[in-house]
């Protein structure tokens, strides 16, 4: 399985290491794995994690395809809203990271995709990844074929994304778009800003209610970019973050989260026929609704 990034401008000088942490959802344990295989490539040629990069290197992650046994299956329910012989979409709750990391080796969707399919080889391929705190789809491959299929897609902007979020204040104008670019906030690997020498980001919204008087409001987001946090930044910039974002707004005590939700993915891996998956509106999301009409 191969990844491609291409640098920009605001790359310059950043080290492999740096685009690698930056740019892909990496876990220390297959960032080694990518070192010890020769998986790491800028331009063609193999490299270290300490070289520099500059403007219009493309850097390539070539993953070698092995069944993911160092995750460990639990027994964890999964709310299945969509499943084939290539794709498994599951509608995440919150309060689950995607996969393991640092600190989260257990109680990931991985370790209860990993049991779901206990038995057999399988290797956990998410193709879209979600903060732990979101909840909607999260799309996993079922095989190298498929998952290389659906991260050209969503490289190119053909795997359509639509997430419903709860703000503070009304967006003005209540449709739109907002671009603004994104870049890491210095000092902080978490938080991100907007900043002109950034990557590119764009955003359209539409405002589907308004509630509390004006004090809040439910938009529908699409995002035609994947940066971190995108959403989240974006709506902040415009004065309307998202109800419960302790990062880009305000912590509020009565949520435990930023009220985001992934809704809708869209996408065509034969170039004709159309999949499109749902998720529901989670119950946080009506309850906050039915209590500020």
């Amino acid at each position: 399985m191969t990844y491609k990034y291409t640098c920009c401008k605001a790359d310059n000088g950043k080290t492999v290491k740096q685009i690698i942490a930056e740019n892909f959802s990496v876990t220390s344990r297959s960032l080694s794995k990518l070192k010890f295989s020769g998986g790491i490539a800028l331009n063609g040629q193999t490299v270290t994690v300490r070289h520099e990069t500059t403007d219009g290197d493309i850097l390539t992650l070539t993953f070698t395809d092995t069944n993911s046994s160092q995750i460990k299956p639990e027994n964890i329910p999964l709310d299945i809203i969509f499943e084939n012989g290539d794709i498994l979409a599951v509608n995440k709750p919150s309060a689950m990271p995607t996969h393991p990391s640092a600190g989260h080796y257990s109680g990931t969707l991985a370790n209860a995709v990993m049991y779901y399919y206990r038995g057999t080889p399988f290797t956990f391929r998410p193709v879209t990844r979600l903060d732990g705190d979101t909840t909607g789809i999260v799309l996993i491959a079922k095989n190298a074929p498929v998952c290389a299929k659906l991260s050209e897609l969503l490289a190119n902007g053909n795997l359509q994304k639509q997430y419903l979020a709860i703000c503070e204040n009304v967006p003005e104008p209540k449709s739109g778009s907002i671009d603004a670019a994104i870049s890491r906030e210095p000092g902080s690997r978490i938080k991100r800003r907007v900043s002109p020498d950034g990557k590119s980001a764009v955003t359209f919204y539409e405002t589907l209610k308004v509630l509390g008087g004006g004090k809040y409001s439910l938009v529908r987001c699409f995002p035609k970019t994947g940066r971190t946090h995108q959403i989240r930044l974006h709506m902040s910039h415009i004065g309307c973050p998202l109800y419960g974002d302790f990062l880009y707004g305000t912590q509020n005590s009565d949520t435990e989260r930023a009220l985001l939700h992934c809704e809708k993915l869209s996408f065509s891996l034969d170039g004709k026929n159309v999949t499109e998956i749902v998720a529901p509106m989670p119950q946080d999301f009506k309850d906050f609704i039915s209590k500020h009409e």
